[in-house]
């Protein structure tokens, strides 16, 4: 009897997930850009960048893009040990693994049904990772572990060894997903040849034996010279004594250059398709961590302030696999806009998200420079980019809930009625769409189902009104301050078209208000004991925590932060 046993990581804290508020969007016309005119027919206007916590920003985006991002891209902190500039590559390990599973379980929400993720890892999280996407995606869904060879030149430094790659995860969102095959190279080309000036072009010789035993594989064969032909022990003819001789007959078959060679059966150039995805890829193919420096280094003379960018061929390599033209990329750790960049010059459609002040910085003026043209380097002139498009900047709106000074939940003073019909819109789950003639539409969540916000405290008068002007066939979602001279149970049974909620307490419970960053979330961690008899340790101008218990966020602050970087040049 075979017993089968799920396996699965556990973590400290795993059981924990975040209540995610699903925020708004608020556009910032001041940071969108786009070209002056059009380039070409192709241009796409209607990209997203988001500034934002991305955990945040992924929820803030599933109600509207759920099932339709055709492959995400994302290139996580590699969780290290090493403070970096942007962002602190160090999290203490379980926290890591929550916080990736987190966005991973959105990420597969927002993917169609022939989409695939793609995540770049090293060796620190990468077999962990690889379980853990296995969790969520399920085993049958992963596609294929592709080595990356991001060093050009070994790094003799290396205590022990020279660290040459990086792993490229690929998780499908159906089993059933294909890849695109890649165009042919020169160098897939070059095996081909043609000794004998066949008039159908350079070819390839075939093995003609085969393993698998074929009925009319087993005879033998006269060749040019007179010389027999049999397969040797244990193989069979790939194909009948009838197909050869008819094939011979056609000039398919090489016997060699004086015909006294066994028979090949000739592969054509010609007749050869695009190549299947290799899951091995050369530098000298997609670039290195030092061919995107340079490119990085081109845009912006000087500035050094990302250290390990993608190359543009590796992310088009992705895009290329996983897409067509038109279709929808995400990347949701944008880091220094590559992914953008890229997809902008392929002609794909695109949503990044980025917290760090660099979005501004950095983002924002390479993908100018892209609009505009002024980007020649990366895959430019493979692609002829001569510029075109834009982009749409996004923040993510407060949270809708804060505290008055009396600690009372109240709503967010900062939004005004339209943001707050948009934000209980998408609590509700409806779609936010203003009617231009109907007052009290606010949005649908069907054809005949509507909802309403305001701030005002509405008469059963003002109640009876609406629901007569909704009619029998349709139904209102009212939320409301308050309602007088009727009580729920009474509302309920008087306007049955009519449903009434209490602004804000239908929604104090759904969500963690008021959070804004997730990229450290260290709070919710259960308490352990730590055994310091030998030693006291203080965390930033704390008292010591000698003799008393410790958090496993205090331990990763102090023990996991002081490490060297262990990345590539």
């Amino acid at each position: 009897m075979i017993i089968k046993q799920k396996l699965e990581l556990t973590w400290i804290g795993k059981e924990k997930r975040p209540k995610l508020e699903p925020r708004i969007l608020l556009e910032g016309p001041e940071k969108s850009y786009h070209a002056k005119h059009r380039v070409s027919d192709n241009d796409i206007f209607d990209n997203r960048l988001i500034f934002g916590d991305n955990l945040l920003a992924l929820k803030a985006l599933e109600q509207e893009f759920s099932g339709q991002v055709k492959c995400v891209f994302i290139d996580p902190p590699y969780n290290t040990g090493s403070a970096f500039t942007h962002y602190d590559d160090g999290l203490e390990h379980s926290i890591w693994l929550g916080l990736m599973r987190d966005r991973l379980e959105v990420i597969k929400r927002l993917l169609s049904e022939d989409g695939s993720l793609w995540i770049t890892i090293d060796d620190n999280e990468a077999h962990y990772l690889k379980v853990l996407c296995d969790e969520v995606f399920g085993r049958a869904n992963f596609v294929a572990n592709v080595i990356w060879e991001k060093a050009d030149s070994p790094r003799n430094s290396a205590r022990q060894f020279s660290n040459d790659h990086d792993h490229l995860f690929v998780f499908s969102k159906n089993p059933e997903w294909v890849p695109k095959k890649l165009a042919r190279t020169e160098e897939a080309n070059s095996i081909y040849s043609n000794p004998d000036n066949d008039p159908l072009g350079p070819w390839l010789p075939g093995d003609p034996y085969a393993n698998k035993p074929y009925s009319k594989g087993l005879y033998s064969i006269v060749g040019p010279t007179g010389r027999v032909f049999s397969p040797p022990p244990g193989r069979f003819w790939r194909i009948s004594e009838e197909k050869l001789r008819e094939l011979d007959a056609k000039g398919r078959i090489w016997w060699g250059p004086t015909g006294a060679a066994r028979p090949s059966i000739k592969r054509y150039l010609s007749e050869v398709g695009d190549l299947v995805p290799r899951t091995l890829w050369s530098k000298n193919d997609v670039g290195s961590n030092r061919t995107s420096k340079n490119e990085m280094r081109a845009l912006f003379p000087g500035d050094s302030s990302f250290d390990t960018p993608k190359p543009e061929k590796l992310i088009e390599r992705v895009i290329n696999i996983a897409t067509n033209p038109g279709d929808l990329v995400l990347d949701s750790f944008a880091g220094s806009g590559t992914t953008g960049a890229v997809a902008h010059k392929m002609s794909r459609r695109w949503i990044m998200v980025e917290l760090g002040e660099h979005c501004h910085t950095l983002i924002i003026p390479r993908l100018k420079k892209v609009i505009n043209g002024e980007d020649q380097g990366g895959i430019s002139k493979t692609v002829n980019w001569q510029g075109g498009g834009g982009f749409r900047y996004y923040r993510l709106a407060p949270s809708l809930i804060v505290n008055d000074r009396w600690g009372n939940p109240v709503i967010n003073p900062e939004y005004n009625a339209a943001q707050l019909a948009e934000a209980l819109a998408k609590l509700e789950g409806f779609t936010y769409a203003p009617s231009e003639t109907l007052w009290w539409q606010h949005g649908h969540s069907s054809e005949r189902d509507f909802i309403y916000v305001t701030t005002q405290n509405l008469s059963a008068e003002q109640l009876q009104a609406l629901s007569d002007e909704v009619g029998a066939e349709r139904s209102l979602l009212i939320c409301c301050s308050a309602f007088r001279g009727v009580s729920a149970a009474q509302a309920a049974d008087r306007w049955a078209n009519l449903t009434l909620k209490k602004i804000p307490k239908m929604v104090l419970d759904r969500c963690e208000w008021g959070h804004d960053d997730y990229s450290l979330n260290v709070a919710n961690l259960p308490m352990a004991e730590v055994e310091q008899e030998d030693r006291t340790t203080t965390v930033d101008n704390a008292e010591p925590t000698k003799g008393k218990k410790a958090s496993v966020a205090d331990v990763a602050q102090v023990d996991l932060f002081d490490q060297s970087s262990g990345e590539d040049e």
